[in-house]
């Protein structure tokens, strides 16, 4: 085998193995996503999930709806986070991968409109361009739809 055609194949090999490297690591709610409101689908909110030790938590980075308050406070919250300002709030804490699973869970949603926290399931789905967030209590919850922002 001549050396042109070596060197495509070990070009091809690589380029190969960091797209199924990067396609891996977007299966992660890790990134930043875009909320959305339920009744009428327009964007809502920027939020950021991050890493730490293999805890993700997540913050309201922006708030995307025409009418939103930008200098608003989290006045339904009864924690730590009561009369926080909306920007920068943190509404995910302490979820952890399911062991096997592309899932994430254990943590608790923060509802910041009313105030009330869930139990947190997230999941991402199409190849981690969506992100199903699970928020619930004993066996009512819902479920919403984020989508990756670039």
């Amino acid at each position: 085998m001549n050396l042109a055609l070596k060197t495509l194949r070990t070009c091809v090999g690589v380029l190969a193995t960091l797209a199924f490297g990067v396609a891996q690591a977007q299966m992660t709610p890790v990134g930043n996503w875009h909320s959305f409101d339920e009744k009428t689908g327009e964007l809502k909110s920027l939020i950021v999930i991050t890493d730490t030790g293999g805890v993700l938590n997540g913050r309201i980075d922006k708030l995307l709806r025409r009418e939103a308050d930008q200098k608003g406070v989290c006045k339904e919250c009864t924690d730590d986070r009561k009369d926080k300002p909306m920007l920068g709030l943190e509404i995910i804490r302490g979820a952890k991968q399911a062991d096997g699973k592309e899932v994430w869970e254990g943590g608790k949603i923060l509802d910041p409109e009313n105030g009330k926290e869930y139990a947190l399931r997230m999941t991402p789905i199409e190849g981690g361009k969506k992100l199903e967030v699970r928020g619930s209590i004993l066996f009512i919850g819902r479920t919403q739809t984020w989508a990756r922002a670039q």
